[in-house]
């Protein structure tokens, strides 16, 4: 039975920390975290928003604040996710839960002097949520999945002469994760008292696939440190260049909770079965003392580390003419730092899974025209690349390359309020995957879009 227990817990914990989507960029990674970027398409390492969320695209922004002057945000992006798996074989499909997902972020900045701002602003760098029916074809490697890297960043800024501006953000990351599961008797390891050699599973005598057993749910919290530090060049009265690196982190998880409840399966042995049982034993009295104290299924412990890669953005914004502003950024990211997942067990033998992430690349293009004196509209479009290697797009990680294109608007009202609204829709592109344990071959086909809507409330003083 311990390979019951490793199977799941392993499994099961690797593949929460690997899943992404519905949340919306390569790998595990979110950009939404300012809906006036949204609306431009995530495009800020040569000009953030004046909204204070530079501390999250470029720290060196927050140097436009003036002595004295300073602004609040709240923002907030609700993501509302589809998609779908389409077995190949038996043209059955499972469709995620048409669930919605809410983003935060907020900022607070502050100009000490004319040359030296300071704030904190807190963002989610990275993060998903996915959640298929628990009788889904998904249910083995994972139902329900979440995890959430919340990073509170205090930040300073500073302009060194008339044309070079410095940040620096110290990151403090608030990480949890969340996994439910089913488990499948054909990978359940035989009881001793059967006298199977180590290792042979109820599938090797001849149970089929898609029997339920057990329901988990693994969680766990931690908390990392890195840092955020970015560089705005102003060329020109019209052109400025940015770049912007936020450090790569390794998060270690001790303490982590794994939880089995056992499910009956109903099934009766039948006479001349291999298991050389009486006729009529019910299978899950075998498989009950493993849920029961002195069990390798009781409550216990897990442990593991998770490598959040290392972000490069640069970028360019280019005043056309006074009312219309032109951006691009080009970012990359090193999800090569993410090859595997090792875990420490309270009961089971450790375990190290294989990930074998790639580097992903984002183009973002995007547009910003001035309306009157208080108001702009924004569009943009970006697209990247899959972190996922083909042996690793699954029900947890459905995951292709997309295209994606942003519309905003921004005004301001009242005394120093100005309301941003956004829309960004991702078009995914079809890729076939799997619904089965790793190391089988891909059997179906992963469908996803998502709809976005941004909204922020900023306040200037």
């Amino acid at each position: 039975m311990r390979r019951l227990h490793v199977w799941l817990a392993a499994g099961g914990l690797a593949a929460a920390l690997a899943a992404p989507r519905p949340l919306v960029a390569q790998g595990f990674s979110v950009n939404e975290h300012s809906t006036c970027a949204m609306g431009r398409a995530g495009t800020g390492a040569a000009m953030p928003c004046p909204d204070g969320s530079a501390m999250a695209f470029n720290p060196a922004g927050l140097a436009s604040l003036k002595k004295g002057d300073g602004v609040v945000t709240a923002n907030a992006t609700l993501i509302s996710a589809r998609g779908s798996f389409t077995n190949a074989a038996t043209g059955f499909k499972d469709d995620l839960k048409d669930n919605n997902y809410l983003v935060p972020a907020a900022y607070v900045g502050y100009g000490i002097t004319d040359n030296l701002a300071a704030g904190v602003g807190l963002f989610a760098p990275y993060g998903l949520t996915t959640e298929w029916p628990s009788t889904s074809q998904a249910r083995f490697l994972g139902y329900k999945s979440h995890i959430a890297a919340i990073y509170v960043q205090p930040t300073v800024a500073a302009k060194l002469g008339e044309y070079v501006k410095v940040g620096f953000g110290f990151d403090i990351n608030f990480f949890s994760v969340e996994l439910r599961q089913h488990v499948d008797l054909a990978e359940v390891g035989l009881p001793a008292s059967a006298g199977a050699p180590p290792g042979t599973t109820f599938g090797n005598i001849g149970f089929l696939s898609g029997t339920d057993v057990a329901n988990t749910k693994l969680d766990g919290n931690a908390t990392g440190v890195g840092y955020h530090a970015g560089v705005i060049l102003q060329a020109t009265d019209k052109l400025s260049f940015g770049v912007r690196y936020l450090s790569r982190q390794k998060v270690e998880i001790d303490g982590g909770n794994a939880e089995f409840s056992q499910i009956n399966t109903g099934i009766l042995l039948p006479n001349a079965n291999p298991l050389g049982l009486p006729a009529g034993t019910p299978l899950d009295a075998l498989l009950t003392p493993q849920f029961q104290p002195g069990g390798s299924l009781v409550k216990q412990g897990v442990s593991t580390a998770v490598r959040l890669p290392e972000q490069w953005s640069v970028g360019l914004a280019y005043q056309v003419t006074p009312t219309l502003l032109l951006l691009f950024d080009y970012n990359r990211q090193n999800w090569e730092v993410f090859q595997s997942l090792p875990f420490d067990f309270e009961i089971a033998p450790d375990q190290s899974l294989p990930q074998n992430f790639q580097s992903t690349d984002t183009f973002r293009f995007g547009a910003d025209y001035r309306l009157g004196t208080s108001s702009n509209i924004r569009i943009g479009y970006l697209s990247h690349n899959a972190a996922a290697p083909d042996q690793t797009v699954t029900p947890n990680l459905p995951e292709a390359s997309r295209s994606e294109f942003t519309a905003g608007f921004g005004t301001a009202f009242a005394k120093n309020f100005h309301l941003d609204l956004a829309y960004q829709y991702i078009d995914q592109a079809d890729r076939e995957g799997r619904s089965t344990p790793a190391g089988t071959p891909n059997n179906g086909l992963y469908e996803f879009y998502a709809h976005l809507f941004g909204a922020s409330l900023s306040y200037a003083f």
